[in-house]
């Protein structure tokens, strides 16, 4: 077992290894003393997305006005997406280039559509927003983009640029979402980014959400204000009117107006404006205020005076998150006004129409000024593209947006993933394909079970029931039935219910548990831990109120105007649970609001274990450790008492005592909120982190980290899951991602602390050497499997080959030629790989290895686990389950190391035997053979008649009995009917047929005679 002074002892061994280790890693300790091991060295892995391809909440929208098929959308916590086909299809372009996922705003220069500028962080400030980080421009259509400024100004909700001038944008700035102060209001440039001047400030607590731009005269600008922030208890929204409401400039920005007339004089919310374009004399505004107060405002002088046109309830629900208002830019009476609902009128905001869109909670319209029929709109499900003002939609089932709260993977094979999707449901996904045949939609690869949007949902091991949580409403569903049963802890309707009132305090994201030493014991979590163990027919309560429960905190959220209550501000709940995989009657609890817990009897009893630091943070995971008993991981995140600070605190006694895990100095940034850690459960202290903006790996249990990102795109990752040989996270923003085969990392961690744990020595995890000049490291095991690959397909998820993944590390550019041969029991080479020559593929799957990689550091290697066929290729017949060898040659070292290639467990429960594979891949084997003599007899034949051989009458019909004579539905000649055994005998594990058999006796006979009758003339 590993203590802390242990690895504080062994990391200051390590920095001197690495001071004599490889050039590489030399140069990576030197760069940053947090890099233990040189990131070449796992440079080979890389994330998969696996969906599902559903969009997630999209709050900034824009097209080119030259060019109608074009749009680009920001996710409020994927990116930046463009289409160039109305939507049909979707691709991220601000992967890697933008220091946060969360985009609030998008404007397109009308006088040079290259020009884009975005604002960061979205405005509407729900409970798993990512906070914005200033704004980008792109000045060749969004391909690159450059950070130009306005850091700290939090939350943007809006930037507009003048119509004739790109060099001159103004921004909204709402403000840090979670504090006050003086960075929000309107700021302005007018050299296209390289400096900014806050032209509007109207106090720290008030910011500016919305601005609409005058066209006709682009000195005209009105800017909707608003005072807002997010607490862990409560949404404020709203203000004294004498600051908020609307504000106008006629000069640029350097002069503005407070515009009161006609609006209310108490208090004021969130107002989003938008002017008429073809007469910008009308102007119109969605006004948050109290009671009738509140709702759509016209004004008929260019924004000075204004009249209440609507104040009709269905426009005006939770405004804090809708009260959008857009106008079309040809019809200053076409009215659209966006809430969970989106709304149409055109007799300038009288009368009203719904009209339906892909998704509900809209967030907003952008109408093309020469065809306002071309618009595009946003809403909690995606982006969707119109062509005929909203009659139709293009699809939101093929963007990768999709913000999840948390993971979890079974046992079946291949494991499947679960998660919750924000504002869809929550979502099963095989990690490979369900099916040999290629899928025909993205939709099939996914379906929905238990549980909704927020609440976490759980499998049974074997997956055949899903335990899930809808705001406190406890499901059970089963894959067999179909149906989903519901065993609430209590039926009280808590919605829009005072948590103060609530008899069991449910957060939206209420934690569920099964437990991992009995499956059939599920905890779920209120203020108290309550215990199922008849999946949910009856409940116990185990412990008391784990929550701090302050009194001042349970109190209606919603203030000063409009209540809001949804389940996202009850604090005093407990978030997370954890029981022991060491200890039965070990239990972890943590809540939203700080207290962490722990019992070491199964409820009897119960102490307060609360890590020492900041009050009130969300304890948002506990992983409790697979190596030590005793020893607890628990990440706190603060950010909703804007405090970003990463907090991840280790125990190895219970929590008797804990040391803080992440200072800000040594691998993850000071201001990089923690959401998740897992330590791998066959490497001691080797641990996986998801904080707000990407993935880390630390090494030496916790002392350093460094990134692993890889190709993963910026995102909030809020969940990981360590399954089989590799990783599974959620992401607030981008779906599923998965890391196939760890075991480099798990060997990296191996070779820098020498600490082989009893799994890591079972699975026969060998250490990695830094001293060689080329390293082969133990290759996880490969099954046999049968799929279709899906790789860079956009809107569908990706599968990778079917194939053995291989890895070795080289420590400098080789000498000479590398080698790897794969070699079969008898010693007997199975494939030969060279980084000299290409090996011929034979078409089949993509992303499988033609010519040997000789990069340094990591290198991966994908083996179909497949004979060459008959030409030589790579596609030949699978190789039966087995013990393979892997052998590397490179700069004179030979290394070997042993491949178990598996049964897949769906066909052995099927009834097919290692045998029945093995007696298969011989037949397949010598079918194959003869199908090369055939066609090599052929060739042969085919040479002698262009040589005018005397004897061209008998070698043509020789010839004719083997190869289909020309044209349509010819008959099947000789190798065509080989090919046709080999075809049935290898598409699927299974019995070789008795008819396969037969047939091959006749076609064995046939080539026989052919070949007797040409022996003579060859």
């Amino acid at each position: 077992m590993l203590t802390i002074r242990r690895w504080a002892a062994m990391t200051a061994a390590v920095v001197l290894l690495l001071l004599t280790a490889a050039p590489g890693a030399r140069l990576a300790a030197q760069h940053d003393p947090n890099v233990l091991i040189d990131p070449t060295l796992y440079q080979a892995l890389s994330w998969r997305a696996i969906g599902p391809n559903r969009g997630g909440r999209v709050t900034a929208v824009a097209g080119v006005r030259t060019q109608p098929n074009v749009f680009y959308m920001g996710a409020s916590g994927g990116g930046v997406w463009k289409t160039t086909d109305d939507g049909i299809t979707w691709k991220p372009v601000s992967d890697g280039q933008m220091s946060t996922p969360a985009i609030g705003a998008i404007d397109v220069s009308d006088s040079n559509p290259n020009i884009v500028f975005v604002g960061t962080g979205s405005e509407a400030i729900r409970s798993n927003i990512v906070l914005g980080r200033g704004v980008y421009k792109s000045t060749d259509a969004g391909k690159t983009w450059q950070f130009v400024g306005l850091k700290n100004v939090g939350q943007i909700g809006t930037v507009r640029i003048d119509p004739k001038n790109p060099d001159i944008v103004y921004v909204a700035a709402v403000g840090d979402p979670f504090g006050w102060g003086p960075d929000r209001g309107v700021y302005r440039t007018r050299d296209g980014g390289r400096t900014w001047q806050k032209v509007l400030f109207i106090n720290n607590e008030t910011g500016a959400v919305s601005l609409a731009i005058n066209w006709q005269n682009p000195n005209e600008v009105i800017a909707g204000a608003w005072r807002a922030q997010r607490r862990p208890w409560t949404i404020i929204s709203g203000g004294p009117a004498s600051t908020g409401g609307l504000y106008k400039t006629t000069d640029g920005g350097d002069h503005w107006t407070h515009e009161t007339a006609g609006l209310p004089t108490d208090l004021i919310g969130k107002v989003w404006v938008d002017i008429a374009q073809s007469n910008p004399r009308i102007v119109y505004a969605m006004v948050e205020a109290p009671g009738a107060e509140g709702g759509l405002y016209r004004s008929e002088d260019g924004g000075v005076t204004w009249a209440l046109r609507s104040h009709d309830d269905a426009l005006r629900s939770r405004p804090f998150y809708f009260d959008y208002v857009n106008v079309n830019p040809q019809n200053e009476n076409d009215v659209w006004v966006s809430e969970v609902e989106f709304h149409k009128s055109t007799d300038g905001g009288r009368t009203w129409e719904t009209v339906d869109t892909p998704h509900s909670d809209n967030h907003g319209i952008w109408f093309n000024p020469d065809n306002p029929q071309i618009a595009i709109e946003c809403n909690d499900g995606g982006a969707n593209v119109t062509q005929n003002g909203g009659k139709t939609w293009s699809s939101i089932m093929n963007q990768l947006t999709g913000e999840f709260y948390m993971v979890d993977t079974d046992k079946q094979f291949p494991y499947h993933v679960y998660g919750p999707q924000q504002d869809a449901s929550t979502v099963v996904l095989s990690s490979l394909p369900p099916v040999s045949w290629p899928l025909d939609r993205p939709e099939q690869a996914w379906y929905e079970a238990s549980g909704c949007e927020s609440g976490q949902i759980r499998p049974s091991p074997d997956g055949k029931l899903v335990y899930g949580d809808c705001k406190g409403e406890f499901g059970v569903y089963s894959t067999e039935t179909g149906q989903e049963q519901m065993y609430w802890i209590n039926p009280q309707q808590r919605y829009g219910l005072n948590p103060k009132k609530q008899i069991y305090r449910f957060v939206r994201q209420a934690p569920i548990e099964v437990d991992p030493l009995n499956p059939h014991v599920i905890y779920h979590g209120a203020q108290y831990l309550m215990k199922t163990t008849d999946h949910g027919v009856h409940w116990e309560k185990i412990s008391p109120d784990l929550t701090a429960n302050e009194p001042d905190k349970q109190t209606d959220s919603g203030q000063p105007i409009t209540r809001d209550m949804t389940g996202e501000e009850v604090y005093s709940a407990l978030y997370s649970i954890r029981a022991s995989r060491e200890e039965p009657g070990v239990i972890w609890t943590g809540s939203n609001d700080g207290p962490v817990w722990v019992t070491r009897d199964g409820g009897k009893t119960w102490k307060n274990v609360t890590p020492p630091g900041p009050a009130g943070g969300r304890v948002h995971t506990i992983e409790d450790s697979p190596h030590r008993k005793g020893s607890a991981y628990v990440s706190i995140y603060r950010i909703f008492l804007d405090d970003f600070k990463p907090y991840l605190y280790l125990t190895n006694d219970y929590g008797a005592h804990w040391t803080l895990l992440t200072d800000g100095h040594n691998g993850i940034p000071a201001d990089w909120p923690m959401h998740v850690v897992r330590e791998d459960p066959e490497v001691e202290g080797l641990l996986y982190a998801g904080t707000w903006y990407g993935a880390f790996v630390s090494f030496d249990n916790g002392a350093h980290w460094q990134s692993l990102q890889q190709n993963l795109p910026q995102a909030a990752v809020t969940d990981i899951k360590v399954v089989d040989n590799g990783l599974v996270i959620s992401t607030m923003g981008r779906g599923f991602w998965i890391m196939d085969d760890i075991e480099p990392l798990r060997q990296l961690a191996l070779g820098l602390h020498h600490t082989p744990t009893t799994t890591a020595t079972a699975a026969g995890l060998k250490a990695y050497d830094r001293s060689a000049s080329a390293f082969l490291f133990k290759p996880a095991s490969a099954y046999r499997m049968r799929y279709e690959p899906i790789v860079d397909q956009p809107g569908w998820p990706t599968y990778p080959p079917v194939a053995a993944r291989i890895d070795y590390a080289l420590n400098g550019a080789p000498s000479g030629e590398v080698i790897l041969d794969i070699l079969d029991g008898s010693g007997a080479t199975v494939r030969h790989y060279s980084s000299e020559e290409r090996a011929r593929s034979g078409g089949g799957s993509p992303g499988l290895t033609t010519v040997l990689p000789v990069r340094m550091g990591l290198n991966r290697v994908f083996w179909n686990m497949c004979y060459p066929d008959a030409r030589g290729g790579m596609n030949g017949p699978m190789v039966p389950p087995g013990t393979y060898t892997v052998r590397l040659e490179a700069d004179g070292l030979t290394r070997t190391s042993t491949l178990q290639v598996r049964i897949d467990p769906r066909v052995a429960r099927a009834g097919i035997t290692q045998a029945d594979l093995v007696e298969q891949a011989r037949f397949a084997l010598k079918v194959r053979d003869t199908l090369r003599d055939a066609e090599q007899l052929a060739a042969s034949i085919g040479q002698a008649m262009r040589a005018a051989s005397p004897n061209q009458a008998r070698l043509k019909t020789s010839y004719d009995k083997l190869v289909n004579a020309p044209g349509p539905y010819t008959e099947n000649e000789l190798i065509a009917q080989i090919a046709n055994i080999e075809r049935e005998v290898t598409n699927a594990d299974q019995k070789v047929p008795a008819s396969a058999y037969t047939r091959y006796t006749d076609v064995a006979r046939q080539l026989a005679a052919v070949k007797a009758d040409v022996a003579g003339i060859l």
